[in-house]
């Protein structure tokens, strides 16, 4: 299935930077709020349902066994004509 990129936005921050905005993200979503973000110019917004696909993914880029690029992703995934998210697997903890 084809993709289309609706937001993007890249750029290093500190910890403490990434932290705040998790926080933000994560009061909208206990509050049912949308989530609109926000690039200069660029902005969408986004109504995420009472349920949704949330998907983890710890990754390596580079080669096998060697050193490369380490990276953290977390990604909500719903259907938009509202159908709610699947149960998936296991229950995610982090530590």
């Amino acid at each position: 299935m084809p993709e289309e990129v609706l937001f993007k936005s890249e750029r290093d921050q500190s910890r403490k930077e990434i932290a705040a905005y998790l926080r933000r993200v994560a009061e909208k979503l206990e509050q049912g709020e949308p989530i609109t973000l926000t690039s200069g110019a660029e902005s969408v917004t986004m109504e995420p349902p009472a349920r949704t696909t949330f998907e983890v993914k710890a990754e390596r880029e580079g080669p096998t066994g060697g050193s490369g690029a380490l990276s953290i992703e977390f990604e909500l995934e719903w259907d938009e004509n509202g159908s709610e998210g699947d149960s998936g697997s296991g229950q995610l903890e982090i530590e």
